[in-house]
């Protein structure tokens, strides 16, 4: 039996929790009295199956299994992490933890997802006063990675190491809290963005979608990957974050928010607020809506990944973790397992040419890695060069897809270094790819002897290797199979 995890409430936060523990291999127990709940659930579900594995180049664990009960017991009972999810008022979550202690393992992590109470007040008249810790999470919960994990004052630091390495290993960011404080870190930041938008469209300055522009093509896009003290450190030039306040840091005396004025939420007031989002964005349905959005993010968060920066540097963390480092040299060797992500697919609804030949490329990379010629080897002075390509490609694959690439060395002597991919989806072919690469010393940029200890190792796969059968399509020429 694998690890389990017991989701109490299964809205919006409760269902992407489901989604982030299944998807890394955890099993799931739902508990949700809404007669709507399985089919808003695997609804997530499956917008996550879509978007998740696509963040990493490498297969995430098998997804675990999801049970929904008909009891807060049958959930909880033998759950590792206890993940409470139930709407925010008080009175309901106390009810809802004095019935899960009674269940509950005495390890087991009861966290709450809660945007605005502080540990206290959930632990406030329960028998154990350090049980409930907050786990804050941000919706979409199985793409954004931050999670504000805020203790209870007397929880022990194994405990909280504990969740932290559990949080960590199904892929988010646990930012540990000092203090606990109403709405923790970024809620009270959203809160007073919030309530300058609310004077906006009051004070008729902006609309709805004046307002979303203003966040999404502006400083949206540069707190997304450097926050808000880096981005306003860059502001300030060469002389750095001290000229930036001396340069700005008179303006907060100056008369430009109503941020400690908050406006009465009326109903005109409130009409109005709903009648402009409706105008902007009524033409896509919620699902439609999720999977723009969930496109984008994606997109962001790989492109960040490429730069090794910020969030993307936290993918890259996990796709080591999640790497396969056992190779069997006596066959073709899997060099390549990833979902297909969604920005790899083109106008046709599949995967794009191009990236055929990424992901051949990023086979490729992972056997020069497997022979020595790694970062340290190219570091020193060289490496190998691709010389010729040939890609056929066989068959169609979508994005989500799972696709495995095996590697077949088929010379390895000297300078040369002739390779042949297979990629596939389960049983079928999806294309090969063959190459041949040349031996380079990067000081003159031309064809030198591999090390002795490559040579070495690239010796033992060939040789290994040319007692395999030669695969189909090798040295074929363009249109010939």
């Amino acid at each position: 039996m694998g690890k389990q995890s017991a989701i109490i409430g299964g809205g919006v936060i409760g269902a992407g929790w489901a989604a982030r523990f299944l998807l890394m291999g955890w099993d799931v127990k739902i508990f949700d009295m809404d007669p709507e709940a399985h089919r808003k659930i695997n609804e997530v579900l499956e917008n996550a199956r879509r978007s998740l594995p696509g963040l990493y180049n490498v297969k995430l664990p098998d997804e675990g299994s999801i049970n929904f009960c008909d009891t807060i017991e049958n959930a909880v009972r033998g759950a590792e992490w206890i993940q409470e999810s139930v709407p925010e008022r008080l009175p309901l979550k106390h009810k809802v933890y004095h019935e899960i202690l009674k269940f509950a393992d005495k390890n087991a992590i009861i966290a709450s997802s809660t945007s605005g109470y502080k540990p206290s007040e959930l632990n406030g008249g329960i028998q154990s006063q350090s049980r409930v810790v907050v786990a804050h999470p941000f919706n979409p919960v199985y793409l954004l990675p931050l999670i504000e994990l805020v203790p209870a004052v007397d929880a022990s630091k194994p405990m909280i190491s504990r969740a932290q390495k559990i949080l960590s290993e199904i892929g988010m960011y646990p930012l540990l809290l000092r203090k606990e404080i109403d709405a923790h870190i970024a809620d009270r930041f959203l809160e007073a963005v919030w309530r300058e938008a609310l004077w906006l469209i009051k004070d008729d300055i902006a609309t709805t979608e004046e307002i979303d522009d203003a966040i999404r093509f502006g400083f949206g896009l540069r707190w997304a990957q450097m926050g808000l003290f880096e981005t306003y450190r860059i502001a300030g030039g060469e002389a750095g974050m001290r000229h930036f306040i001396e340069q700005f840091g008179p303006c907060l005396s100056w008369p430009w928010t109503k941020l400690m004025d908050v406006p009465e939420l009326t109903p005109d007031l409130i009409d109005k607020i709903a009648g402009q989002s409706d105008a902007q964005s009524d033409k896509f349905s919620i699902r439609e809506l999720e999977r723009i959005r969930d496109n984008n993010l994606v997109g962001i968060l790989r492109s960040l990944k490429d730069q090794n920066w910020g969030a993307g540097a936290h993918l890259r963390n996990l796709d080591r973790l999640l790497s396969n480092n056992d190779y069997n040299f006596q066959a073709p060797i899997e060099t390549l397992s990833r979902a297909i992500p969604l920005d790899w697919v083109d106008y046709n609804g599949h995967m794009n040419e191009a990236r055929y030949l990424q992901a051949f490329g990023d086979a490729t990379d992972k056997f020069m890695e497997l022979i020595g010629c790694d970062s340290s080897y190219i570091n020193s002075g060289s490496s190998y060069f691709t010389a010729e390509t040939h890609i056929r490609h066989l068959d169609e694959v979508k994005a989500g897809s799972l696709i495995r690439i095996f590697t077949q060395c088929l010379s390895g002597k000297g300078k040369k270094l002739h390779l042949f991919h297979t990629m596939m989806s389960n049983e079928r072919v999806l294309a090969t790819g063959e190459h041949i690469l040349i031996h380079v010393s990067l000081e003159t940029r031309r064809s030198s002897m591999p090390s002795k200890s490559v040579a070495a190792v690239l010796s033992q796969i060939s040789i290994a290797h040319s007692k395999l059968p030669i695969p189909m399509g090798a040295g074929a020429g363009i249109g010939k199979r």
